[in-house]
């Protein structure tokens, strides 16, 4: 009767193991849909926004300064800012939103 008992007990820890891992398994899946997914969706969102500016669009960068683009290069573009027009040469990474496109989209 003792031997019956370290069997049973084992088959109820190889129980306790799967389950362990399919709750593992299952939050990471809910993890991929409701935290990465979506991240990556809005990079890839930005990416294209950066690279669909022209000359002439309005921007808001990370750091809140507001201008209109006047040049464009491969990572890098150039914008008046001010009354002055002040030109500030900045990267594309930090452009926040394309404010043309969403003035655009509201009309």
């Amino acid at each position: 009767m003792l031997q019956v008992l370290p069997l049973a007990a084992s088959g109820s820890s190889m129980a306790s193991n799967l389950q362990m891992i399919a709750f593992v398994v299952i939050i990471c899946v809910v993890m991929y849909f409701f935290m990465i997914r979506p991240q990556r969706k809005k990079e890839k969102e930005a990416k294209e926004m950066r690279s669909n500016l022209v000359v002439g669009d309005e921007i808001t960068t990370i750091g809140g300064i507001v201008g209109r683009v006047v040049s464009l290069k491969d990572d890098s573009i150039v914008i008046e800012t001010g009354a002055n027009r002040d030109k500030i040469h900045i990267r594309k990474w930090a452009i926040q939103t394309v404010d043309t496109m969403i003035e655009e989209k509201a009309k």
